[in-house]
């Protein structure tokens, strides 16, 4: 008997774990972190550096958005959309912490 998930046939335990369950990796595309921040503490020299890449990658996206290429384009706003994130998303890495620190209920 053969197993499938969509149209793909499954091989083995492994395998259908991961088609069952989704995948780990990241889409092609976009890294995350480069935008957004890592998680992470990282120091003011390693921000700065993140941040002016971040930001030429932006304007570099935005300007083949303009040439034309909408794929970019929509890439350019993700991407800046993300540089907005980070206050959202370290705070709730910093309260998630504190809480499993004291115990208490989020």
């Amino acid at each position: 008997m053969r197993s499938y998930i969509g149209n793909h046939q499954i091989v083995n335990p492994a395998e259908f774990e991961e088609l069952a369950l989704g995948f780990d990796e990241l889409p092609l595309g976009l890294d995350r972190d480069l935008f957004r921040g890592p998680l992470t503490p990282e120091t003011a020299q390693e921000r700065a550096a993140r941040e002016a890449v971040a930001r030429e990658v932006i304007a570099e996206l935005a300007a083949l958005g303009e040439g034309g290429d909408e794929i970019a384009a929509w890439d350019a706003l993700y991407a800046d959309a993300l540089t907005r994130t980070v206050p959202f998303l370290r705070g709730a890495a910093r309260d998630a912490g504190r809480f499993a620190r004291t115990g208490e209920a989020a």
